[in-house]
């Protein structure tokens, strides 16, 4: 691997792009969400990039108002199982919540996706915002959001631990003397904590990576420290380079106080280039998305960060509506935004409806604006990569490999080659020794 700090790159494939309207632009095709050779296609596209990751978001609850490309899509863990059959160096991630799942079956799932791909699995690790999933998981109330952070970090502890069930020379397959493994490298977590009690051990090796990589986009209080401690990699949604510096800055500090390297722990913010041969064709491209937004969609998409809000009540011309509290117990970070943004700007429901539906961001111009705005953030402190996030698949995201990577590449910010063969490998991030060969070592080591 090279010692020069390279820029990190995932891409989200959401079906036909971020944008809620995406799927009426003339590129689109609008049932990508479940289609895999449409998914198999921008995977392909992205491994011939050499870019380290495709990731894949999830949800656990819909209703009549949501995305379209979330009312119907592919389980993410299922998909990324078929991509690991057509692909050999990508890494591929996906997010799974740990309120409504159980970590010994995480556990599993992920390190069956990372045996199966060779070391390239990811997983971002959330907490389900929406209250909505309660109800399709048989409970009562979705739990309030400092307290999924404390769920989840206990989550998190419990099945890296079950990862670490077997040293990577527990398997000693002997077939001459009939031993299959070395019992005393085999380890029971036996774990008994607040939210979870666990024996293990898990019933699958380590993988080629130790464990899948750990991201998380937590933007809160509670998100930030939740990140800073366990994350490899952190997605973030600042707009403006400042603010990001600032989101840098803090987490990175966090992850050195927890003791961790903070070189390890990478900052993605996202990054909706949007590509066009002169300043003015970019800006074009930009309104013909945002034009394809009819304002109930916008109303729509807007009320979705508020636990599905109906924001049609509401005067769309008079300024945003005083919503105090409501919105904090779920995505926390954007609905505090979404209304200090609304206040210090005095924008109207419609204004900020429209805004947030189809976000300005500093990745609109020339292909040489756009790589040097994306070098501005990388080499000032504000970013060690970034996840793509084009508002229109397939456009946005073949127009940025095909006409702003190459400019990264020439001016060495980029790779050209895969350094290695596992995701941890291509982010310059170590293997984890496990925790039992680790102490082992340590008890045995000269005092």
């Amino acid at each position: 691997m090279t010692d020069k700090r390279m820029m990190r790159l995932g891409v989200f494939l959401s079906g036909s792009g971020g944008n809620m309207a995406s799927w009426r632009h003339p590129s689109a095709v609008p049932d990508g969400a479940v289609n895999l050779a449409y998914y198999q296609g921008l995977t392909h596209k992205a491994e011939d990039a050499k870019l380290d990751f495709v990731f894949f978001g999830d949800g656990l609850y819909i209703s009549e108002k949501s995305h379209p490309n979330f009312l119907v899509r592919f389980e993410p863990l299922t998909l990324l199982a078929a991509l690991s059959m057509v692909t050999t160096k990508i890494g591929l991630a996906a997010t799974l919540s740990t309120t409504y799942s159980d970590p010994y079956t995480v556990a599993r799932q992920f390190s069956s996706i990372d045996h199966l791909s060779n070391g390239r699995a990811g997983w971002n690790i959330v907490t389900s915002p929406l209250e909505g999933s309660a109800a399709n998981f048989n409970k009562p109330e979705h739990p309030q959001h400092d307290l999924r952070y404390r769920m989840a970090t206990e989550f998190v502890e419990i099945t890296k631990g079950l990862w670490d069930s077997w040293e990577d020379d527990a398997f000693v397959r002997d077939k001459e003397s009939g031993v299959f493994i070395d019992p005393t490298k085999m380890h029971r977590l036996d774990h008994y904590g607040e939210f979870f009690n666990v024996q293990g051990p898990l019933n699958i090796s380590r993988s080629k990576q130790g464990s899948p990589v750990l991201i998380q986009a937590g933007s809160s209080e509670a998100g930030r420290g939740f990140a800073a401690t366990v994350a490899d990699a952190i997605f973030t949604g600042q707009a403006a380079r400042a603010d990001a510096v600032d989101f840098y800055n803090d987490v990175k500090q966090r992850a050195e106080a927890v003791g961790r390297n903070p070189n390890e722990v990478l900052i993605m913010p996202g990054c909706g280039p949007i590509v066009g041969d002169t300043p003015e064709e970019a800006e074009a491209k930009y309104q013909e998305i945002a034009n394809l937004v009819v304002i109930d969609d916008a109303l729509n998409y807007l009320g979705r960060y508020f636990n599905d809000m109906d924001f049609s009540v509401y005067n769309l011309d008079a300024p945003f509506p005083d919503l105090g509290d409501f919105g904090r117990n779920g995505w926390e970070s954007t609905t505090d935004k979404i209304k200090q943004t609304a206040k210090d700007e005095n924008l109207t429901l419609r204004e900020m409806a429209l805004r947030s539906t189809t976000p300005r961001n500093e990745f609109i111009g020339t292909p040489t604006q756009v790589a040097d705005s994306m070098q501005a953030w990388f080499e000032n402190g504000a970013a060690d990569g970034f996840m793509l996030n084009n508002s229109v698949l397939p456009q946005g995201f073949n127009d940025f490999v095909d006409q702003v990577l190459p400019i990264l590449k020439e001016r060495g910010l980029f790779r050209t080659e895969y350094e290695a063969d596992t995701l941890r490998g291509n982010l310059g991030l170590p293997k984890p020794e496990n925790r039992y060969t680790l102490r082992a070592k340590l008890q045995s080591s000269p005092k």
